[in-house]
């Protein structure tokens, strides 16, 4: 779990919570930090101007910090979900290359999505007729809505439909079929609510489905660095290979991540426009200047290093309820069967 600690340039973490709370120890505060434990022998901090809210939810502990270095950062279960001054490098990211290499995307499903992102980076192509966002966790959708003003026009756009349930639920409920549809879930965390939703089974039996003919489907798939791409993204784009004809992985650093991420695009359908065919969609479609993402940033996004491919096209572990992967930390029923 994310910690806040106090400092008073004496000792270090003179008071440290689990982010429901503070202290400022004794003596004078000279400084607040947020650390997240990355792994069991590394961490991350950065030091913070405020803590603007904290709260506990049915299925997640939430919290919004005024960082220093990245803005507002929104984290969930302790893990930075994103932040303000670069989380355009996550969402462009996740939506534009998979509604870019749709021939003509009308329909798209969310599944996660809460802070609204998502579903803003969506709205800006000119194609999208109906945008559904779907979320489990109705106060963290309420919660985005209240204090991340960035994503207010989106949230009131009448081509999206919010709905608050469990993804697989409402895809299996659901008759109708979508052009595109994202994965914006939670990471795969130990007691986490979402990692059930990257499976083979899942994949196989309630999104693939759920796809119109030419359909496209992304997914966030977690850090893909060098070290920490054998946590869950290879796995990911393993399962997904067993699902979809033409599978591509692709990623990019993220600052606030401390890493770079990944996100593995899949269809029936190939994937093969090139930089200068994804900058002519980028003109046609999408109003306003993306700010990361183009064709040569694309192109190199998917252009992984050595090491990466060499591991991917070695993987053979795919993910189920019974073999799951997870990146490290624990979810919140995790943490609080523990308590």
């Amino acid at each position: 779990m994310g910690d806040i600690s106090y400092t008073n340039g004496k000792n270090n973490g003179s008071g440290v919570h689990n982010g429901k709370g503070h202290s400022a120890g004794e003596g004078h505060r000279k400084s607040c930090w947020y650390e997240e434990e990355i792994e069991e022998n590394l961490r991350w901090c950065f030091a913070l101007n405020s803590i603007l809210h904290t709260g506990v939810t049915q299925y997640q502990d939430i919290a919004l910090l005024d960082t220093k270095p990245f803005g507002k950062a929104l984290v969930i279960d302790g893990k930075l979900q994103s932040a303000e001054i670069d989380e355009f490098i996550y969402h462009e990211s996740l939506v534009h290359p998979a509604l870019l290499h749709h021939p003509n995307p009308k329909s798209i499903f969310i599944m996660g999505g809460g802070e609204g992102s998502t579903a803003r980076e969506i709205l800006r192509h000119q194609t999208v007729e109906k945008v559904i966002m779907c979320d489990i966790d109705e106060e963290v959708v309420n919660f985005c809505k209240s204090y991340l003003v960035v994503n207010k026009e989106a949230f009131v756009d009448p081509r999206l439909e919010l709905i608050i349930n469990d993804a697989r639920a409402e895809l299996e409920s659901r008759k109708e079929c979508f052009d595109v549809i994202i994965g914006d879930l939670a990471d795969p965390i130990e007691g986490g609510p979402c990692y059930q939703l990257y499976t083979k089974t899942f994949y196989e039996y309630t999104v693939k489905p759920r796809l119109n003919q030419g359909g496209i489907f992304v997914t966030q798939a977690g850090p893909a660095g060098v070290f920490s791409h054998t946590e869950v993204f290879s796995c990911i784009y393993n399962t997904l290979r067993q699902v979809f004809k033409y599978v591509v992985p692709y990623s990019a650093h993220i600052p606030s991540y401390a890493d770079t991420w990944g996100w593995v695009l899949s269809s029936d359908s190939p994937i093969a426009l090139n930089a200068e065919e994804l900058d002519l969609r980028i003109k046609q479609r999408i109003n306003g200047e993306n700010r990361f993402l183009d064709g040569k940033t694309f192109s190199s996004a998917s252009t992984l290093s050595k090491a990466v491919r060499k591991s991917l096209d070695n993987e053979t572990h795919v993910y189920t309820e019974g073999t799951a992967r997870f990146i490290y930390g624990h979810g919140s029923a995790c943490k609080h069967n523990q308590a």
